[in-house]
């Protein structure tokens, strides 16, 4: 086994953390766009469409970047487990909190919508926000005798020849030609509309599929986005002004899909290089992330449906809501959801709090399912 498969990489939890708190920070500008209530939110009357051009950055790779990483930590709970315990494993950390997130957190902000606009309370079994955590447990038993059969020894050359490849600047970003197929054969009418459509399944299964294979190809990998980091990060943001200059946002799909990966890249690079480091705040909101993502559109529609009526300034009730929302997430996770052993295993948790895990263990092993 290589130096690189024993790392702990904390540089892999710190972009998951950061990408679950720009969710949240996307789902919060949501609620101050015109279409909002199109789309299952609560509106505000007074718009801040600026605010799109921002998100339109993020749309294009904070979901597929989300499966990458849940890719990379099925790779290592591969290196301790078998098959039949992976999927024990991940039907605890994943598919448990699934259903319960369905039938029992769920409808709490459809409630709150419902109330909001007056409308008559109903629902019926919706995996809404949750809908990722359906996709990776699905990935994981598609994939999993595949990724067992990539782990032995037999199969060493492929590893060689996949590092090989991986070393060379267009290894990596050359992966955006499956995804450039998946939007020629499906055709999108939006690219960014991944929740609960064929486009999103197939664009989540090719990133959670590359991730495992950037992590099991070696170090040749991490060396390459670290050394061209910048190059990938020049690409994406060129491409994001060109389409925000000239085209309102918009690109055609393989457009997007290259962007997209791009940006992702150039994370990578940048986390191995700046964030690849232990910390007790890592600690703690590794562990915090994959239940603040499952309560999170609860305590974002309560907030609104609060602040959104009052009397002040747009801007103000932006800072408001994000304020709420971050706060009320954590004090449920600190207050009740960490602290009652029946209600951790609902949210992705251990039954017992354990001292810092490798990334693909614990709380990193659980949030691999997060969106």
């Amino acid at each position: 086994m290589s130096v690189m498969e024993n790392e702990r990489r904390y540089d892999i939890d710190w972009l998951r953390v950061v990408a679950i708190a720009l969710l949240l920070i996307y789902h919060i500008a949501i609620v101050f766009q015109p279409w909002a209530a199109f789309i299952g939110f609560i509106r505000s009357e007074v718009p801040m469409e600026s605010l799109w051009k921002l998100m339109s950055m993020l749309n294009v790779w904070r979901i597929p970047f989300l499966f990458y990483v849940s890719g990379m930590g099925v790779y290592f709970a591969t290196r301790k487990r078998n098959g039949g315990q992976l999927v024990k494993e991940r039907s605890k950390r994943i598919l448990l909190p699934f259903v319960f997130g369905v039938f029992v957190v769920a409808p709490l902000h459809v409630f709150v919508f419902q109330q909001y606009y007056k409308l008559p309370l109903m629902y019926y079994p919706h995996p809404g926000h949750l809908w990722f955590l359906g996709n990776i447990f699905v990935y994981v038993l598609v994939l999993a005798p595949l990724f067992f059969l990539l782990m032995r020894k037999p199969l060493r050359g492929f590893r060689k020849k996949l590092s090989a490849i991986m070393g060379n600047p267009l290894g990596p970003l050359g992966v955006s030609i499956f995804f450039i197929m998946e939007v020629r054969i499906l055709q999108p009418a939006v690219f960014e509309m991944y929740a609960l459509t064929w486009h999103g399944f197939f664009l989540g299964f090719l990133a959670f599929f590359f991730g495992f294979l950037f992590v099991y190809s070696g170090k040749a990998f991490w060396q390459t986005v670290l050394r061209w980091k910048w190059f990938y990060l020049g690409l994406a943001l060129t491409s994001y002004m060109i389409r925000l200059t000239f085209f309102e946002t918009k690109l055609p799909g393989y457009g997007l899909a290259i962007e997209s990966n791009c940006w992702i890249l150039g994370l990578f690079g940048l986390g191995y290089q700046y964030l690849n480091k232990p910390s007790r705040l890592l600690t703690y909101l590794s562990g915090a992330a994959y239940p603040v993502y499952i309560v999170h559109m609860a305590v974002l529609y309560l907030g609104a449906a609060l602040i959104l009526p009052l009397a002040i300034p747009v801007v103000a009730k932006f800072i408001a809501i994000s304020g709420f929302t971050f706060a009320g997430c954590f004090l449920l996770y600190e207050g009740l959801i960490r602290r009652v052993g029946l209600l951790r295993p609902l949210f992705g948790m251990k039954k017992q709090s354990r001292q810092m895990e490798a990334p693909g263990e614990g709380s990193a092993n659980a949030v691999a399912a997060i969106p």
